[in-house]
C-alpha cells in the first residue's frame, strides 16, 4: 500500500529582477523634466518682470533722463520727483475710483448673491428662461448701450432735480457711473453665485425648511455664511472691471468726478512726454488691484472651481 502524496505547493512568483541602471535613467529623465519645467518658469518670469522694470527704473528717473532710448537703464540720479507730481496728480482720481470700486463691488456681489440664490434652490416656471435671458447681458458690448446709457441718466438727472433741486447726480458724476457698472455686472454676477449654490448639498436646503426657515432665512443662516469663496471671486472681478474702466468712465463722468484711468491719461506734456511721471502714476494705479489680489486670490481659483464642478 502506498502512501498518499499531498501535491506540492506553487511556487512563489519570482519579483522581475530590475537593472539598476533603468531606475538611474527613469531619475535622470524626471531630473531633466523638472529641469526643463523651471527653465521654462524663469523664461516665462523674466517675459513678465520686463515691463514691471522698465516701469520701476523709469519712474525713479528725472525728466532728462527719462527717453525712450534709455529705458533699460539705469538712472543715473534716483529721484522721488516723478512720484510725488504723479500723487498730486492722480490723487483725486484715486479718491473717485475708490468711491466707486469699494461700494459698487460689494453692492454687485449682493444682488448677485441673492439672484444666484433664487436661479439655483427657488425653482420657478420660467426660471431657466429667465436665466438665459439675463446672460445675454454679457455679451453686449460697451459700445452698443453707451447713447441710450447717456440718456437714462441724463433723464434720471432730470427727474432728480425736479424731486429733490440736487443737480448733475447721475450723469456725469460717480452714482451713475456706479449704477452703469452694477446693472452691466449683474449677469456675470448672478452666473457666478448660481453655479456656486448648485454645489451646496440639497440635504442642508432641506433641513432648512424642515426646520421651518423660509426663502431668506435659509439664505441668511444657511447659504450666506459658505458664500465667502463666491463672494471673493465676485469683489475681485467687479472691483477689477471698475477700477480699470475707461470707456464708461468718459462718457458718463466729468472732471470732478474723472477716476483714476482718465486722470492716468491725461498725464501727457505738451512738448514733452513725461515718461517718469507716466510710469510712476502707473504703478500707483496698480497697488489698489494688486492688493485684492494679494488678500483675496486664494479664495478666487477656489471659487471659480467650486462653480464647474457641478451645475
Amino acid at each position: 500500500m502506498t502512501a498518499a502524496t499531498t501535491p506540492a505547493a506553487p511556487a512563489a512568483p519570482v519579483p522581475p529582477v530590475r537593472d539598476a541602471r533603468d531606475g538611474g535613467r527613469a531619475r535622470t529623465r524626471a531630473g531633466w523634466a523638472r529641469g526643463v519645467r523651471l527653465a521654462l518658469l524663469l523664461a516665462f518670469l523674466v517675459v513678465f518682470l520686463i515691463p514691471i522694470y522698465v516701469l520701476l527704473v523709469t519712474s525713479f528717473k528725472p525728466l532728462t533722463e527719462a527717453d525712450p532710448s534709455r529705458a533699460w537703464a539705469l538712472p543715473e540720479v534716483w529721484t522721488f520727483e516723478p512720484w510725488r507730481v504723479a500723487w498730486e496728480k492722480l490723487a483725486p482720481g484715486i479718491v473717485n475710483s475708490v468711491l466707486l470700486a469699494v461700494p459698487g463691488a460689494l453692492i454687485s456681489a449682493v444682488l448677485g448673491s441673492m439672484n444666484g440664490y433664487v436661479l439655483a434652490r427657488w425653482r420657478f416656471p420660467g426660471a431657466d428662461v429667465l436665466f438665459t435671458l439675463l446672460l445675454f447681458g454679457m455679451f453686449i458690448p460697451y459700445q452698443g448701450v453707451m447713447i441710450p446709457l447717456v440718456q437714462l441718466l441724463v433723464k434720471l438727472n432730470e427727474i432728480t432735480e425736479a424731486v429733490t433741486g440736487a443737480q448733475g447726480v447721475f450723469y456725469g458724476a460717480i452714482p451713475g457711473l456706479l449704477l452703469a457698472h452694477v446693472v452691466y455686472g449683474i449677469p456675470i454676477c448672478t452666473l457666478i453665485f448660481r453655479n456656486y449654490y448648485v454645489t451646496i448639498p440639497e440635504e442642508l436646503i432641506e433641513a432648512a425648511r424642515v426646520d421651518g426657515a423660509g426663502m431668506l432665512r435659509t439664505y441668511r443662516s444657511v447659504v450666506l455664511p459658505v458664500s465667502g469663496p463666491a463672494f471673493a471671486v465676485v469683489v475681485i472681478w467687479q472691483f477689477t472691471s471698475m477700477w480699470n474702466d475707461f470707456l464708461f468712465a468718459v462718457f458718463l463722468t466729468g472732471p470732478q468726478s474723472w477716476p483714476t484711468t482718465v486722470m492716468l491719461n491725461n498725464i501727457a506734456g505738451a512738448q514733452t512726454v513725461p515718461y517718469s511721471q507716466q510710469m510712476a502714476a502707473a504703478l500707483l494705479a496698480s497697488i489698489p488691484t494688486t492688493v485684492v489680489y494679494v488678500l483675496l486670490g486664494r479664495f478666487f481659483m477656489r471659487g471659480l472651481m467650486a462653480g464647474a464642478l457641478k451645475g
